[in-house]
């Protein structure tokens, strides 16, 4: 039996050497079966790289990979996944908030028969502003799109062959790996967690790219969006239609002279508004559809370093 460690690496250059000696001690001093860490530099600028090679140079079960640039996390998963070997691989943060031993557990559930184990939070010892994001952003999730999705969340989980497999060919750009696994649908089990506070360095989560995660689950796995254009439609019509018949009735009556400049500039700058985002939703399918059509790679390996 063979297990890989996946770990997408971003501006980490000071977690990695203490990452390494945690994983040491935590897992594979511990246990009776083959494994591998697969690093994927996932464009970073300081000397992440440097410190991966280095640790592949003193453990020739560490693979170290660099893309080209920064493809965001989902297709630096994606790589390491590519490049893993074992029978099934785990996926993990590089940023030390995760116990390592729960790895340990996460192979225990899949030797039961799991395809997937989801490492899900009880707790995160974070500020109140990342953790009400994170509330947010799942219950959004189970509501509109992926129902089965775990309360708190989750980033670290564990893949079988078959289900690695399965992500691997999806092929989907401008979406999350987490929805993916979600989707396809394979028999889960769970084991929950306390998430640390980050001890060294700080991270890269951005708000932007927050967003951008939102965005990605809601237009790759929910029909909200459209849905929203179509209520959005109905309810403009319906109140245009009793707003004239008002006006109708009014001016038939001898109730108003002239309409009021002031009203037709507000329903003026309201349909407006509608009528733009409208657009920009449409526009971020019709992009989707674009970006997908022209197949590119969702990633691009620069460099590889694999001691032999």
């Amino acid at each position: 039996m063979k297990v890989s460690i996946v770990i997408p690496v971003y501006y980490n250059e000071d977690n990695l050497i203490p990452l390494y000696s945690d994983l040491r001690e935590k897992f594979i001093d511990k246990i009776d079966y083959d494994y591998e860490i697969v690093m994927v530099n996932d464009g970073s600028k300081d000397k992440s790289y440097e410190v991966m090679c280095e640790l592949a140079k003193k453990d020739q079960n560490i693979k170290a990979v660099s893309l080209s640039r920064n493809f965001g996390s989902h297709a630096a998963c994606l790589c390491g996944l590519a490049h893993a070997t074992g029978d099934c691989a785990v996926i993990k943060a590089a940023d030390l908030q995760e116990p390592t031993e729960l790895i340990l557990d996460m192979v225990e559930s899949w030797k039961q028969g799991n395809n997937v184990v989801l490492a899900c939070r009880e707790g995160r010892e974070e500020s109140k502003s990342q953790v009400g994001f994170a509330n947010l952003y799942y219950w959004l999730v189970r509501k509109t799109s992926l129902p089965t999705m775990p309360k708190n969340g989750f980033d670290i989980y564990l893949l079988d062959r078959k289900a690695i497999d399965v992500i691997n060919g999806l092929d989907e750009k401008n979406s999350a790996i987490t929805g993916q696994i979600l989707w396809s649908g394979f028999r889960t089990g769970i084991v929950y967690y306390t998430r640390k506070a980050r001890e060294i360095g700080e991270s890269k989560w951005t708000l932007k790219k927050k967003i951008r995660l939102v965005s990605d689950t809601l237009f790759s796995f929910s029909t909200l969006p459209i849905r929203m254009l179509e209520i959005v439609g109905v309810l403009s019509f319906v109140i245009g239609i009793i707003w004239a018949l008002v006006v109708l009735i009014a001016k038939l009556s001898g109730g108003i002279s002239v309409s009021g400049f002031t009203t037709l500039f507000i329903f003026n700058l309201l349909s407006f508004g509608i009528t733009m985002s409208s657009m920009g939703i449409l526009g971020e399918y019709l992009w989707r559809s674009f970006d997908a059509s022209r197949n590119r790679p969702p990633y691009i390996v620069e460099d590889r370093y694999e001691e032999k």
